[in-house]
């Protein structure tokens, strides 16, 4: 549980990469990869940037099994496995941190429960990243594909292609393709395009410059190719999706 109290800049989730701000509430899944980096810090730094709860997932999910009133929870968790960043908590969200923090024992509990509880009933919020970390099987693992998310996340117009990757884990590139595939649930291509088009979605919304010049900053060589994946994931055409992003989010300007 992740939130903003200071500072702005770019948040990755997985293959999801977008603004942030104070106020700004995310849920992340286990190992599923994540990043906040500041890009207005001062000098003199921030005394609290963040506030933050982790929370190991299994002994809820056992809870849930157990004892029928935790399973009231049970979906929020399943949506957390792509990250869910949550709309209209920027004055809630602390003082439910700060009665978590200042409990203790079972009351310690009963306020964590509380805050997934308001969390699970609250319906505006938005699903951030495709990729839902499955099938790693040990830290190796884990490490591997954190690895190359992040390369990929921050810097998708730079990426390298499977057979450069597959080489570099002294791996096949079928063997790698399957490794990536049962980690993540997405092709490596796939997964590279995914991370583009949310880049494109960032530029969209923080930025006025023109659609196709998007296109060949986030890595497309091709037009109609950036088009026709934008309207396959988003469901939108990117000036569509730009439409939309004014009338919900405001189209503020972020550093980038």
């Amino acid at each position: 549980m992740h939130l903003i109290t200071a500072t702005t800049g770019k948040a990755f989730v997985g293959d999801w990469i977008g603004p942030f701000a104070a106020g700004q509430l995310v849920l992340c899944g286990p190992r599923l990869p994540h990043n906040w980096i500041s890009l207005d810090v001062p000098e003199e730094g921030v005394a609290r940037r963040d506030l933050v709860i982790q929370f190991r997932h299994e002994p809820l999910e056992l809870a849930c099994k157990a004892i029928p009133e935790f399973q009231e929870i049970m979906p929020l968790l399943e949506r957390a496995r792509h990250g869910i960043e949550f709309f209209g908590w920027a004055d809630k969200a602390e003082p439910h941190w700060q009665a978590v923090k200042s409990a203790r024992g079972l009351k310690r509990l009963a306020a964590f429960c509380h805050f997934m509880t308001d969390l699970a009933r609250w319906g505006d919020y938005r699903l951030l990243s495709n990729v839902q970390m499955r099938g790693v099987e040990n830290d190796t693992e884990l490490d591997q594909i954190n690895t190359i998310v992040n390369r990929i996340t921050e810097n998708p117009s730079h990426s390298q292609s499977a057979a450069e990757v597959a080489a570099e884990l002294a791996m096949s590139e079928s063997r790698f393709s399957r490794f990536f595939r049962r980690a993540t649930g997405n092709t490596y291509t796939d997964f590279v395009n995914r991370v583009r088009i949310n880049r494109a979605c960032q530029l969209l919304m923080t930025s006025d410059r023109y659609v196709t010049n998007i296109c060949y900053d986030v890595g497309f060589n091709n037009v109609a190719n950036f088009n026709r994946r934008f309207l396959e994931l988003k469901g939108m055409t990117p000036s569509e999706f730009r439409k939309q992003a004014e009338s919900r989010f405001g189209g503020a300007p972020v550093s980038a």
